[in-house]
């Protein structure tokens, strides 16, 4: 451990927790029972694409501290008004937390890996191989919202930007009436088309597929085409199935709490799109900055990796390439999906036009 990683940098940081983001809790350990803190500044939330251990490097301030104690410390913490960002996967969620991020009133949290952590654990609750009680998950999930609810001076809420497979803890966390979301999809044949087009789709596809598959299994009440089987194509079909059908329990289940966002609608009307989601959120709106919202160069860049061009139109050339392409397996997939869907009403809903 190096001399930024100690029992005295993480005991300076606890100091830190129930004042100011600066001291953030970057991951929950449930083996060594412990939450690691690291010193980031505001800029970094900034800059970051994702809060996983790709924002660690040898500089780092930080070190471990037992749960209880942290837990502890975010009872004594200040919140501000806390909201989420809910996705599919690939449909522009990353740079409507960019965009946010350009109002100066709004602390983006992109992808905290806590969140990963207390949705995997949730699956095995009360199961015997669960490291946790019903009672301390519901303790950690309390301790970490309300940490993610810190702000600094002008921040007016946090907004969280889940990782798209996480949203299956949605309705624990849309409990609290005060959280507001906004869940965005694409429709059928362009989410595929995306889901294809990617250079890392493959890894993504096949790294959720498990997961992704077995929450659809038992959401459908039966086995399907085992994940080995899928072509690229169906695989891309499945993802989609998967996050849609949990977009759409949450969308009937938290009526008004949750805004659904078409992203290719969205991209149509950037003006009309970003004022839903700054009302969705509580947060002013100023037709001239509105305007000045709308020209932001967040359009101009990869979300992702900001430092790489790529904007609407560009967007559009890469899908039209992928339709080509891919002309095959998105066929496979549409496939998949409506020979799903004519014995199971539930996907038949999903794929209904405006169902999504």
């Amino acid at each position: 451990m190096t001399q930024n990683r100690g029992p005295a940098t993480a005991e300076a940081l606890l100091a830190r927790l129930t004042t100011t983001p600066d001291a953030y809790p970057q991951k929950l350990d449930l083996i060594r029972q412990g939450w690691l803190v690291i010193e980031f500044a505001e800029a970094a939330y900034r800059t970051a694409s994702f809060l996983d251990d790709r924002i660690l490097a040898p500089s780092t301030r930080g070190g471990w501290l037992p749960i209880d104690r942290v837990v502890e410390a975010a009872q004594r913490a200040s919140p501000r008004p806390l909201h989420f960002i809910f996705h599919t996967g690939h449909v522009g969620s990353t740079l409507v937390s960019r965009l946010l991020d350009e109002t100066g009133l709004v602390l983006s949290l992109r992808e905290p890996l806590p969140l990963r952590t207390l949705a995997d654990a949730h699956d095995v609750l009360r199961q015997p191989e669960s490291l946790l009680s019903p009672e301390r998950f519901d303790e950690l999930l309390a301790a970490q919202m309300r940490l993610w609810s810190r702000g600094y001076a002008d921040t007016q809420c946090v907004v969280v930007k889940a990782t798209s497979s996480t949203a299956r803890l949605a309705p624990l966390i849309l409990a609290n009436n005060n959280i507001r979301a906004i869940y965005l999809n694409q429709r059928t044949e362009s989410a595929i088309t995306t889901l294809l087009a990617g250079q890392n789709s493959p890894i993504d596809l096949r790294g959720h597929g498990p997961g992704r598959m077995q929450r659809l299994c038992a959401h459908l009440g039966g086995a399907l085409t085992p994940l080995h089987a899928l072509s690229p194509g169906e695989l891309a079909a499945m993802s989609w199935l998967a996050e849609s059908l949990c977009r759409r329990d949450v969308l009937a289940r938290f009526p008004g709490q949750v805004l659904a966002v078409d992203f290719d609608e969205f991209l149509a009307d950037i003006a009309g799109g970003t004022r839903h989601v700054l009302a969705q959120f509580g947060l002013p709106i100023d037709e001239r900055e509105l305007s000045d919202l709308a020209a932001s160069p967040v359009f101009t860049r990869y979300s992702k990796a900001p430092e790489h061009p790529y904007g609407p139109m560009l967007r559009a050339q890469v899908l039209d390439q992928a339709r080509r392409e891919h002309r095959a397996e998105i066929t496979k997939g549409l496939a998949w999906l409506a020979a799903l869907a004519e014995s199971d009403p539930t996907v038949a809903a999903v794929l209904e036009p405006g169902a999504i």
